[in-house]
């Protein structure tokens, strides 16, 4: 017989980087595996080494990474990873993202501004992903800005089951807090069955960053426990004058629902003195004890993380874990 005969067998690698061990760490426990192990360090004038102690050739490679502060560094060794693994033959390589990094500029909305969600995509197709995982991208479109598959996760169930177990939901009205998030406030109206939605108007100062200003609030509120659901919750700013814009018109409660805590800056003494009684999250990005207050709960996104990682490495349906939606 000519040639050689190949075992066939595919070998599934996880990789982390340093932004977010625990999650990497949880997410390895789910699946079962262990972390690749890895050298990672920095040089003197910041530059990244990252090195495999373990040869990867012919893995179907998953490296995972959340994109939190210092998000340009945390990024830059993501990518150099993928490198690394692509230049020692890994053959199929994944770039898991559970908060993706850059993902709110992803459009022009003034001239002469970057589009910079693609030029992230970009990047990670040219360092030699070859396909992208994502939790609760700030918009769907960012899916096609990869040239090549990506599977992305929704943190919906995991939220609403929380509060499906701790809330009357024929009392419930869920709210989006601003136009941008009508359609995943209606798949939390269907999730928790066929509840009301409001939608609070709101007005964005173009030359402040971060800076909100709320007008109205349209919908059944009065008497009710709104819970106002988001992608993530950045300075806190949105979620706070969401709160007295419902409680102005009348909610007897406010719970607040988002996928990412990116809590930067003044975000926590926020929401620690603000009228919502809950705040909850899920741990796709790191949240230090510094950053934790009595009001906050957060969940584990891993087993959903461990979940879609196993489906993509046994040729199964991520699709089929959110009843078709992506």
């Amino acid at each position: 017989m000519s040639g050689i005969k190949a075992s066939g067998q595919k070998k599934l690698m996880l990789f982390t980087g340093r932004a977010h061990p625990d999650l990497a760490k949880e997410v390895a426990d789910n699946l079962h595996v262990d972390l690749t192990p890895t050298s990672a360090y920095d040089f003197a004038n910041g530059e990244t080494f990252v090195r495999f102690l373990e040869s990867v050739r012919g893995s179907d490679a998953f490296v995972i990474q959340s994109h939190t502060a210092p998000i340009n560094q945390w990024i830059m060794e993501q990518l150099i990873m993928v490198d690394a693994l692509k230049r020692a033959s890994a053959k199929r390589i994944t770039v898991v993202a559970p908060f993706f990094g850059y993902a709110r500029q992803d459009k022009k909305h003034r001239g002469r501004e970057p589009i910079s969600a693609r030029l992230m995509a970009d990047l990670f197709k040219t360092a030699g992903a070859d396909r992208l995982i994502a939790v609760d991208l700030h918009t769907a479109q960012i899916q096609g800005f990869f040239d090549g598959p990506v599977d992305h996760l929704f943190a919906l169930d995991l939220l609403a089951h929380h509060f499906e177990s701790r809330l009357d939901t024929s009392q419930v009205t869920v709210v989006a807090p601003d136009a941008g998030r009508v359609r995943v406030t209606e798949r939390w109206s269907d999730r928790l069955g066929g509840v009301p939605m409001a939608i609070i108007h709101k007005k964005r100062d173009p030359d402040v960053a971060n800076e909100v200003k709320v007008f109205d609030v349209v919908g059944e509120v009065e008497g009710r426990t709104c819970v106002v659901v988001d992608d993530m919750i950045d300075t806190g700013g949105t979620i706070v004058k969401a709160a007295d814009a419902l409680f102005d018109h009348g909610a007897s409660r406010v719970v607040v629902a988002a996928t990412h805590g990116v809590l930067s800056g003044p975000a926590v003494d926020r929401l620690k003195n603000s009228r919502v009684s809950e705040v909850v999250l899920t741990n796709t990005l790191p949240i230090p004890e510094e950053k934790q207050f009595d009001k906050l709960t957060v969940l584990s996104i891993a087993p959903l993380v461990a979940r879609a990682i196993n489906e993509v490495f046994s040729d199964g349906s991520v699709t089929s874990l959110f009843g078709g939606h992506s």
